[in-house]
């Protein structure tokens, strides 16, 4: 078991960034985020980063308490981020009620953050049958296992409903899961921020005009 001062020990003893980091002149970004997410995207893929597509998805549950997970990134166009879940599952029952939400992404490899809030709306059963089918058969497997975020009563029973669910995947590749759902959230602010080894890091946020266009403006670090 690990001790307090092993663990202590090694938290403070850790150090971020200890590599030179790309430069980032905001005056030379584009008029909306989009454009940049992409290019910092690639940017971030090609230096190496292990899981660029993965991002934190933050919701509200009905009782005003922040929630938040690890998911991936299904697409990123004009109508906003995408991502899927099952509608019955925790996120899917706190978008429902409260259809807002935050993503992060981080990429430490590069020191780059991207932060978006927005309003999410779900996709149709089309749309979303269409997002599940170009899933990995283990992605298909899962999403047939169902059950999403619900209380498990044993190992054993999540093993013999994820092998039924695997054999089905195999024997029907375009097998419909009716709860899954694709999302895309809408962004109203996009924050992109590149660290600095001095501290001096520059954060460029967008803001929606209210004119269908974006205010951009540098906040302190």
């Amino acid at each position: 078991m690990t001790g307090d001062s092993e663990f202590h020990e090694l938290l403070h003893s850790l150090r971020v960034w200890d590599t030179a980091l790309p430069a980032f002149d905001p005056a030379s970004a584009p008029g909306q985020p989009l454009e940049l997410f992409r290019e910092w995207f690639v940017h971030a893929a090609r230096a190496g980063q292990v899981e660029p597509h993965t991002m934190s998805l933050a919701t509200v549950d009905a009782d005003g308490r922040p929630d938040v997970r690890i998911l991936m990134l299904h697409e990123a166009d004009a109508r906003g981020w995408h991502f899927a879940s099952h509608a019955t599952s925790a996120k899917g029952r706190q978008l429902a009620e409260r259809p807002e939400a935050a993503l992060a992404f981080y990429w430490p490899a590069v020191g780059r953050q991207v932060r978006l809030r927005g309003r999410v709306s779900a996709c149709g059963p089309q749309e979303s049958r269409a997002d599940l089918a170009v899933c990995s058969r283990g992605a298909l497997a899962a999403a047939l296992t169902g059950r999403q975020s619900e209380v498990l009563g044993s190992p054993q029973e999540l093993a013999e409903a994820s092998a039924a669910a695997w054999e089905r995947a195999a024997a029907e590749p375009d097998a419909p899961a009716p709860t899954w759902t694709r999302y895309v959230l809408d962004p109203a602010e996009a924050e992109f921020f590149q660290g600095d080894a001095a501290r001096r890091h520059v954060r460029l946020r967008y803001r929606r005009d209210g004119r269908g266009g974006w205010t951009r403006e540098l906040l302190w670090p």
